[in-house]
């Protein structure tokens, strides 16, 4: 079924009469997510929650349009690691100008950026694009911050862990390994404290952080906290997407 509020979808007999108020772009990566996730796993979760976050809203009135999901993130701490691929920040700043450019031009003029992935780092980025943009309303969502997740999972961690492979179970099953072969997650922490406490910060080369890729362990998964998870995160996410796209942006604060 051709759903008119993801682009990837729809066509030229639909388009040409309609009008957006919020367009979204999904932003993942492409790496290694511990022995038994697939490498698109950021992707599939960004795409999946931006699709479902977008029925939501556009069901209740929103007019949003999801955009295809840009697959490849900053990965500059996993450079020693098989095709884990890379863009970097001025890379990142180039694709969105452009981006950005189109849909200022046509006239939709509210966008988010739905983060999918740890290394993306919005903030510098979007400053610098709301001075060459100043018509524009600019934000960035984290589906990963929306809900707590200690409300769903037995032991949360950062990366391929008992959240992402849950996520996947529900969403891509087929792509999951056996549990034999998922790697216990376990992270090396910096020997300087001040970077394990979070208020100094260093990047982390990934390769000496953890012997499988993964952090956090994911052995308590299942497909159900995946899906429980999904729905409250997809669930908020779309009452946002809806109160953007009708929202007076010249008129936000009291």
């Amino acid at each position: 079924m051709i759903r008119p509020y993801v682009l990837a979808d729809t066509n030229w007999k639909h388009l040409k009469d309609e009008k957006f108020d919020l367009a979204v772009l999904p932003w993942g990566a492409t790496e290694a997510h511990n022995y038994h996730l697939p490498y698109a796993t950021d992707v599939i979760e960004g795409t999946a929650i931006a699709e479902e976050a977008g029925r939501i809203a556009w069901e209740k009135g929103a007019k949003v349009i999801i955009l295809p999901t840009i697959p490849f993130g900053v990965n500059t701490g996993q450079a020693d690691i098989y095709l884990d691929m890379n863009l970097n920040p001025s890379t990142q700043f180039a694709i969105l100008k452009d981006i950005i450019g189109v849909l200022d031009r046509q006239g939709i003029q509210k966008f988010m950026i739905l983060n999918s992935h740890g290394g993306n780092n919005w903030k510098s980025i979007i400053r610098e694009l709301g001075l060459l943009f100043p018509k524009m309303f600019l934000c960035v969502g984290e589906w990963v911050k929306i809900v707590n997740r200690n409300d769903f999972f037995d032991d949360p961690g950062d990366h391929a862990d008992e959240m992402e492979t849950s996520l996947i179970l529900h969403l891509a099953p087929e792509l999951v390994l056996p549990k034999e072969d998922w790697g216990d997650g376990i992270e090396k922490k910096n020997k300087i404290k001040a970077f394990s406490e979070g208020w100094a910060w260093t990047e982390r080369p990934w390769s000496q952080i953890s012997e499988d890729t993964g952090v956090g362990n994911p052995k308590a998964s299942t497909k159900e906290k995946g899906e429980h998870f999904f729905n409250a995160v997809c669930g908020k996410l779309g009452d946002l997407l809806l109160e953007i796209s009708i929202a007076d942006t010249d008129n936000l604060y009291e």
